[in-house]
């Protein structure tokens, strides 16, 4: 398995390809950059997967869905945001193409392979009403939940602090400390390190 990051938007968002066995995941395109569709065309791709519905994380989602032809999946929860990602944009200035609709629903506990992987879905709510985490043996795919030395913020729509701090606790912090975390903006960590270090967390 090979896990390949685009740094993508004016947000510095981590894009993250997850190829194995000649297959492929796409999670969080946040734009339709060229080297990510130079990169996507030569996989096929088995799903589009957003971790979360904010534009940063969602905004490649139409001309990467027309390109591969892969089905988009998001937690149902988070469909009011990415409804309302082309009026995220206007916020900050941008525009963007409105996103297809998911055709699956990936719910705590479901499960999706790449490959001889699996990953398993966790529910991990806080940053947003819908966040998902990705985990499969040594690696934690966290979206904006977890930063190195740092949590999501929780100050827009949908947001709840206490929601955050009790899904990094009960769902990342039980991974084992030499878990490689890839977050949603920023360098990997590990999940020791940031049970012994992250001000949100000791």
């Amino acid at each position: 398995m090979q896990i390949k990051t685009f740094v993508l938007t004016p947000f510095m968002q981590n894009c993250l390809v997850i190829e194995d066995q000649g297959e492929a995941l796409v999670i969080d395109p946040g734009e339709s950059h060229p080297d990510l569709l130079d990169t996507l065309s030569q996989y096929r791709i088995k799903m589009i997967i957003n971790t979360h519905g904010h534009l940063d994380h969602c905004g490649g989602n139409a001309e990467v869905l027309e390109a591969t032809g892969a089905p988009l999946a998001l937690h149902a929860a988070d469909l009011p945001l990415l409804h309302s990602m082309e009026q995220q944009a206007v916020m900050f200035g941008l525009s963007c193409s409105a996103s297809p609709e998911p055709s699956i629903d990936l719910k705590e506990n479901d499960t999706v392979t790449v490959g001889n992987t699996e990953f398993k879905i966790l529910h991990t709510p806080g940053h947003t009403p819908g966040h998902i985490s990705l985990v499969s043996e040594g690696i934690a795919i966290v979206g904006d939940c977890l930063f190195s030395g740092s949590i999501g913020r929780t100050d827009l729509p949908g947001g709840s602090y206490a929601q955050l701090i009790d899904s990094i606790k009960t769902k990342l912090l039980t991974l084992p400390d030499d878990t490689v975390v890839y977050s949603g903006h920023g360098p990997e960590t590990t999940i020791g390190e940031e049970r012994r270090s992250n001000p949100f967390l000791v």
